[in-house]
């Protein structure tokens, strides 16, 4: 039996690994590489997108939930009469996409406009090209520079955005461009910061490597996530506050506000150019997602030392998911901050608890065999719920309570 669930984990590598042995017999030496890459972006181009037009409607079905109506349930197997529950509502929506006409300003710079959706997503699916997503499932394995790779990419999609609201010639369009760079360049400060303390505690940039260094196991049982210590649990939720505003999810849409600028920096963007921004949007919260699961919660490695046998990538997998459907939650729960609110929160609250945090990692680590781990848990927890609610208290003096006033 442990035989049979080792070959299902390993299933994706064996079949590359004979796929490639039958290559070489055949194919010329130089286009060895291209076929290994090919084989190697082929599954990322099939399941994310595929998660991405599933997750569409989960999204849409589950914000209907909430706010106490149905959602798509009609739309099923186009020409049939099957409906699938309404999961087939993302076909519909990418025929229309690809038929629907595409304006284009007169007086927009139309080779800028057509190329800043493209520059939006190329980055955004080459940051999936060093996440982890199960055991030796590593597209491209940078032992010293995966991490920093994927920022870099990451910080590459500032320019596509600006390039969709100024080639567009409008205000609204311009005004969301700078209101989603400000945003961007804002938290990815404490998104980097919150990373640093698990680069510190891995000693490494590979992101195998940081799957690897929590493949401890303590107590017996339990495998040392990151997410199982004070400065851990702290880093991961200030890393998906940070992702949330990157990828501008509720609270932090601001650049998309409807009842302000329209559609943001995507405003004169129609058709297919739309859903291309749509896709890299959503693509990239998925690959912040799969950061966040690296980095805090073990990557592919289960929580228990004895679900070991079930495949790695269902484990990568299971946790994308149900962080998917958090932010989902998230977004039918929380209201939209101001944009005064948005920037305060990154400078005046995110980036100093990031500092605290990176100090408290630092005294966890150093004093790691020396003192009790009760006695650190202890610590760790008070010099981070002390900041914490010092800094809250803080915003609560300057913000106040809103009153409403109505006309007579």
């Amino acid at each position: 039996m442990a035989e049979f669930f080792q070959a299902i984990d390993q299933f994706p590598v064996t079949l590359k690994a004979w796929l490639m042995g039958h290559a070489s017999g055949v194919l010329p030496e130089w286009a060895l590489p291209l076929v290994s890459a090919a084989l190697s972006i082929t599954p990322i181009l099939a399941v994310f997108p595929l998660l991405f037009a599933l997750t569409t409607v989960i999204e849409r079905k589950g914000l209907g939930r909430i706010q106490n109506r149905i959602g798509p349930n009609r739309v099923g197997i186009p020409l049939t009469n099957i409906r699938l529950a309404g999961f087939g509502q993302f076909i519909a929506d990418g025929i229309k996409s690809l038929t629907k006409e595409d304006v284009v300003p007169h007086v927009a710079d139309k080779v800028v406009h057509f190329l800043a959706p493209i520059t939006l997503l190329i980055p955004v699916l080459l940051t999936y090209s060093v996440l982890p997503f199960g055991k030796n499932m590593v597209p491209l394995d940078l032992p010293q520079t995966g991490l920093l790779f994927f920022f870099a990419l990451g910080a590459s999609t500032e320019l596509s955005v600006f390039m969709a609201g100024w080639s567009s010639r409008n205000k609204y369009s311009l005004l969301g461009a700078m209101r989603a760079i400000a945003q961007m360049v804002s938290y990815e400060i404490p998104l980097i910061l919150s990373s640093l303390t698990v680069v510190m505690m891995a000693g490494t940039l590979s992101l195998a490597g940081i799957v690897e260094s929590q493949a401890d196991v303590r107590f017996g049982f339990l495998h040392g996530w990151h997410l199982f210590t004070p400065w851990g649990f702290v880093g991961f939720c200030l890393f998906l506050t940070a992702a949330a505003a990157e990828a501008n999810r509720t609270p932090f849409d601001l650049p998309e506000a409807e009842s302000e600028i329209i559609a943001g920096y995507f405003t004169e963007y129609s058709g297919f150019k739309f859903a291309i921004f749509f896709l890299a949007e959503y693509l990239g919260l998925f690959a912040m997602c799969g950061l966040g699961i690296t980095l805090f919660l073990g990557g592919w490695l289960p929580p228990f030392k004895f679900l070991g046998f079930i495949p790695s990538w269902c484990w990568f997998l299971g946790k994308l998911v149900a962080l998917i459907l958090l932010f989902i939650w998230l977004r039918g729960t929380l209201p939209r901050l101001r944009t005064d609110q948005l920037m305060g929160f990154a400078w005046k609250f995110l980036l100093p608890m990031t500092l605290i945090n990176l100090v408290v990692a630092a005294l966890w680590h150093l004093s790691g065999g020396s003192v009790p781990l009760v006695v650190r848990w202890v610590v760790g927890f008070a010099l981070l719920a002390v900041p914490y609610w010092l800094l809250g208290r803080g915003f609560e003096a300057k913000v106040g309570k809103r009153e409403y006033r109505f006309a007579n």
